[in-house]
């Protein structure tokens, strides 16, 4: 792919960059090992829903998956609401614990493939069927809560997911990265991921080409939803509760992080590796402005403007940053190649 290496050297240089300015800022306190590992243990929820919308772009035809924190908190408040019902965490925690781990994943799922199902078999634009159903996720949510926080309480096993560390690293994000590796050898490795990074490049050709392209909407979808249920579990696990409107920002960071991984928003190209990435640079850009005093308005005009700006530059390939990235319709048509 071109501006493939551009994209990650780019965000590897940014995250250097980033912790260099914190190291000079905070005094040497912004490397410090329990701010690193708060860092990581914040990465997890957010990355899950950024890999999720990753995939629904990279499928094209305006693919987005706007439903992600509503589902994430949609499976945990399901999930927590039957678990208490039937076994309080106190009673069995680790019972409780893999029941509504198990609970948030189901849901999760259901809830992709529904958004799946939606815009495979209705041919709904995936941008208006999944803010509808981030609308009715939420709804739905408050209906089940009664508009209350859910106390899950801290089961040793759910709570270890979240607080507790292996070998010095948040266990949380092992997690994230365990995923991480695991989608992007799928989307590396099988046919899926060829069929995905193909129809989100030219859906006339693959529609053609026999590909099954309402199996891989629907994979695609019930994936992403996956992984909002696992974005569930996670912030679970780091809180005693859940509630219906957890991460009211998170929808906008998503996509941010994305944006800035190069996924193009016309389909057809995404990595894994820069999702990470772009989440890590995020993260530290965070904290960076919380060492700066800077309050969280600010952080949110940032953010909105760092989408804006990486949208711009997105017109433009990584590598020669002065060559439009524009496809063409006919696939033999030549393509603007990157000044040497």
């Amino acid at each position: 792919m071109r501006g493939t290496g551009g994209q990650f050297m780019m965000l590897v240089v940014m995250n250097a960059m980033l912790l260099v300015a914190g190291v000079v800022i905070s005094g040497g306190a912004f490397l410090s090992v329990f701010n690193l590992q708060s860092m990581a243990g914040q990465v997890p929820e957010i990355g899950l829903l950024a890999i999720g919308v990753m995939l629904a772009m990279c499928a094209g035809n305006g693919g987005i998956d706007l439903s992600g924190i509503a589902l994430a908190n949609l499976s945990g408040v399901v999930s927590a609401v039957v678990m208490v019902s039937i076994l309080g965490p106190a009673a069995d925690p680790t019972t409780f614990s893999i029941g509504f781990m198990l609970g948030c994943l189901l849901v999760g799922f259901a809830g992709g493939l529904f958004n799946g199902m939606l815009i495979a078999r209705f041919n709904i634009t995936p941008i208006l069927c999944t803010l509808g159903t981030q609308m009715a996720f939420m709804g739905l949510a408050v209906v089940v809560s009664q508009g209350r926080a859910v106390t899950v309480g801290s089961p040793a096993l759910l709570s270890s997911l979240g607080n507790d560390m292996l070998f010095g690293v948040p266990i949380s994000f092992v997690i994230f990265i365990a995923v991480a590796t695991a989608v992007g050898a799928v989307l590396k490795y099988t046919p899926y991921g060829l069929w995905l990074m193909l129809m989100g490049t030219n859906p006339k050709a693959a529609t053609f080409a026999g590909f099954p392209k309402s199996a891989v909407i629907l994979a695609t979808y019930a994936l992403s939803g996956t992984l909002s249920g696992l974005a569930g579990i996670i912030v679970a696990a780091r809180n005693v509760n859940v509630k219906f409107d957890y991460g009211s920002s998170y929808l906008l960071i998503a996509i941010l992080i994305a944006v800035m991984a190069g996924v193009r928003p016309e389909g057809g190209y995404g990595r894994v590796v820069c999702v990470v990435l772009s989440a890590i640079a995020l993260q530290l850009m965070s904290s960076l402005l919380n060492f700066g005093g800077l309050s969280n308005f600010v952080r949110d005009f940032a953010w909105g403007a760092l989408l804006l700006t990486f949208l711009a530059v997105g017109r433009y390939d990584v590598i020669g940053f002065f060559a439009p990235m524009r496809r063409t319709e006919d696939p033999s048509a030549p393509v603007p190649q990157s000044p040497k």
